[in-house]
């Protein structure tokens, strides 16, 4: 899996090849985004990226668009912003963040093989207040095994970082061990954390996140992500966990950036 590099918004690259099959789609205004509002755009201190809301007030991302990679410090919460189903000057509903869990081993992940880093890299964070069913629907994860077919890229990208595209005819192309997963998928910069959604039964199902993109020479590009349902129970499961606690002034001490609890890392 040589040629793989992180999709960061600041980096230079050229855009993949189009593919003639493959139908994209513009969501840059309000009715066009209906039914996909709970896919937005994650603003952080560093750049941006795409993420989905998948409760009230969780969202699922990519861990690297809320790490910093040279130092491997997790960014700070009150810089971040979601904006859901953003569509140029539309914006279904902004919300702040206020935790993040990290898929287990990511941070550790660094000094490990590519396969690692992929399959961790997911990110889990609750937001300031709920998102009403007014606003934006959730979307659920795809439980089931996933068969090489069709699917669906809903992201924001370079060149179109005010507004949703949607790609269809694009498919899963294969399953890797270790639940590496790939997509011959147009994504670009800013396409970090975007759900690959499939139709399950008339139902938009997330299959994967887009954690990374192919560039080597000569061959088809790819997008890259990983198998969602192990992890993302983990997190979830977590998170739950750390909002149960006691205060800290019943005797509780609350987990800090380093520390393990469960199976995730928590940050405040």
């Amino acid at each position: 899996m040589r040629g793989l590099h992180f999709l960061f918004a600041a980096a230079v690259l050229c855009l993949p090849t189009t593919i003639a099959a493959q139908e994209r789609d513009r969501l840059d205004h309000r009715g066009e985004v209906l039914g996909w509002e709970g896919v937005g755009r994650l603003d952080t201190s560093i750049g941006t990226c795409t993420g989905t809301l998948i409760a009230r007030d969780l969202v699922l991302t990519a861990a690297h668009c809320v790490v910093d990679g040279s130092t491997r410090a997790v960014l700070p919460t009150h810089k971040m912003r979601f904006n859901a189903g953003l569509a140029r000057d539309f914006t279904a509903a902004v919300r702040g963040v206020t935790r993040i869990v990290l898929s287990e081993g990511y941070l550790g992940s660094f000094d490990g093989s590519l396969t690692d880093q992929v399959r961790t890299d997911l990110a889990l964070l609750r937001l300031d207040s709920p998102i009403f069913s007014t606003e934006a629907e959730p979307f659920r994860i795809h439980d089931r095994a996933m068969d090489a077919g069709s699917v669906i890229l809903v992201s924001y990208g370079r060149g179109r970082n005010t507004s949703l595209q949607r790609e269809s005819g694009c498919h899963h192309k294969q399953t890797y061990r270790g639940g590496l997963m790939t997509f011959d998928c147009d994504v670009t910069f800013g396409s970090s954390g975007a759900p690959v959604f499939v139709n399950d039964q008339g139902r938009l199902r997330i299959v994967s996140v887009v954690s990374m993109m192919s560039t080597a020479p000569n061959t088809e590009k790819e997008a890259i992500g990983m198998s969602l349902p192990n992890s993302v129970a983990a997190m979830m499961r977590d998170m739950r966990n750390d909002a149960a606690r006691a205060p800290v002034t019943a005797g509780a001490r609350r987990v800090t950036v380093g520390e393990r609890s469960g199976g995730a890392r928590f940050v405040k």
